[in-house]
């Protein structure tokens, strides 16, 4: 996966984040260490993953002494088992220290969301039929601060992402829908706000769906439908004079025991908050050598 340029200047503003929460005034327990040791580290996995987070522990280390090396033996998206060997590192002891935990930090948890991205899109792509085209996307339903860094793992695991805010796109709920009066009127205002961005509304039942359509929304998603009313739903927009391009998104207590329902539906989205808050931190340690 490419890193772009806002995805860079987060990790560097992430990073730095992190290392002064972590060492505040001063790391005192590494300056039981000579100033100008020299040491080399390895980083291994105590459990099979997806390595995610490569960028994150290089700007770690770097941001403590630009001298140290990182050396990596796999690369964002692999698959790894038990006691592999993930990196060494060479440079001054005390940086090394001083990095670990927030380097670990960052790995543990991408590559946790990476890992249950990859889970989640192998349920999936074990479909057949019309199940193959269906992409499992995120949510904003992530970690304060690391929006951008998950987003990015949810990829490197194989899903897809939502919107990455509130300002990318439309996402009209409940709440909107009552403040603007309906679901054409609050349609119809976010053309005229931001005619280019995309505008999806999510509905509860088969009549607001039907009010979506005739809005003219780009993508409607179902929140909570029963599969017969899924089905319905299709076939709704299937005879619908202004449904020819809508997306159908699918939401609501998606989880990994339960997705794999979905996969003959005639729909284009299954998200899930589950992909980065349901994650759990993959099981990694450095050890000085």
């Amino acid at each position: 996966m490419e890193i772009n340029s806002a995805l860079a200047a987060n990790i560097t503003a992430s990073v730095q984040l992190a290392l002064a929460e972590d060492i505040g005034s001063g790391d005192i327990t590494a300056q039981l260490i000579p100033a100008d040791k020299q040491s080399s580290a390895t980083i291994i996995t105590r459990e099979d993953a997806v390595v995610c987070g490569i960028a994150w522990v290089n700007a770690v280390f770097q941001q403590l002494d630009p001298g140290l090396k990182v050396n990596w033996s796999v690369a964002d998206g692999d698959t790894i088992s038990v006691d592999q060997t993930l990196c060494t590192l060479q440079g001054n002891a005390r940086a090394l220290l001083t990095g670990e935990r927030a380097a670990l930090n960052f790995l543990q948890t991408l590559s946790g969301t990476a890992t249950t991205s990859r889970h989640y899109a192998h349920l999936m792509a074990n479909a057949g039929g019309v199940g193959q085209k269906i992409r499992v996307l995120d949510t904003r339903k992530t970690l304060p601060g690391l929006r951008l860094a998950q987003k990015y793992a949810v990829k490197v695991g194989g899903c897809d992402n939502h919107r990455m805010g509130l300002y990318d796109a439309f996402l009209i709920k409940e709440n909107h829908i009552a403040a603007c009066g309906g679901i054409a009127k609050a349609v119809a205002q976010a053309r005229i706000i931001a005619p280019q961005k995309s505008v999806e509304v999510e509905v509860e039942n088969l009549d607001e769906y039907q009010q979506a359509l005739s809005a003219g929304a780009d993508r409607i998603m179902l929140d909570n439908f029963s599969h017969q009313d899924i089905q319905q739903a299709r076939q709704i927009s299937l005879t619908h004079d202004k449904a020819s391009a809508v997306e159908l998104e699918v939401s609501g207590n998606i989880a990994a025991d339960n997705i794999e329902q979905y996969q003959d539906l005639d729909i284009d989205f299954v998200s899930t908050g589950a992909l980065t808050k349901h994650c759990q931190a993959v099981d990694y340690s450095m050890r000085i050598q």
